[in-house]
């Protein structure tokens, strides 16, 4: 979790304030973080000592396919 003074509601309240450049670039780098996060997981899931690399990579492609494809088609 993090540690701020902030809370949610505070938060948003000072992002709701923000350019709409920002508030979009905002918005990308919460998508990358979450998107890290998933892939980290979805490797973990998969980690065993039967998966080569080139599996792996395969896997992490075909979700990097997939969340491309909702966002595009969202």
């Amino acid at each position: 979790m993090y540690e701020s003074s902030l809370s949610f509601e505070q938060v948003l309240a000072i992002v709701k304030q923000l350019p709409n450049i920002e508030k979009i670039r905002l918005s990308q780098e919460l998508e990358k973080d979450t998107r890290s996060r998933v892939l980290t997981q979805l490797l973990k899931a998969f980690e065993t000592d039967e998966l080569d690399q080139a599996t792996i990579n395969a896997e992490v492609e075909t979700v990097r396919a997939e969340i491309y494809a909702r966002k595009s088609s969202g």
